[in-house]
């Protein structure tokens, strides 16, 4: 891996742990920025204000693929990840379509279920081509 896909890997790692701190506490990302001691690289704040910018349409466009999968049925580190994938692919120079969704899958491979890197990539691999044609 690049140093630059090194870099981002952790960025994205890290903009997982603050959307989901966010959400388990109910709270905005904004806020939880805020109190960090020490603010993110600016790729890690960049996909959170992404994140934060896209979630109604990501929350649609996830259900809309998930086939008989509703959304609030989902894993919630599956749905947060699949919102950041989201997210950087609405990105003004987002990286490779190929590049998110195996960066997604990974995640979800390290944090989430057995199951979810298939349910991840199968849901994902159809929103990039919806959001990307």
């Amino acid at each position: 891996m690049s140093e630059l896909g090194a870099q981002r890997h952790h960025a994205r790692e890290r903009a997982l742990e603050i959307l989901y701190e966010a959400t388990i506490k109910d709270r905005s990302v904004a806020v939880v920025l805020n109190e960090l001691n020490v603010r993110p690289d600016a790729y890690t704040v960049a996909l959170l204000v992404s994140a934060d910018e896209h979630r109604e349409q990501a929350n649609e466009l996830i259900s809309q693929f998930s086939i008989d999968w509703p959304i609030e049925r989902m894993a919630m580190v599956d749905r947060l990840v699949m919102t950041l994938a989201i997210a950087e692919m609405l990105l003004e120079d987002a990286p490779p379509k190929a590049v998110i969704l195996d960066e997604a899958v990974e995640l979800a491979k390290v944090y989430s279920t057995d199951n979810s890197p298939s349910f991840v990539n199968g849901v994902l691999s159809s929103v990039a081509e919806n959001i990307l044609n």
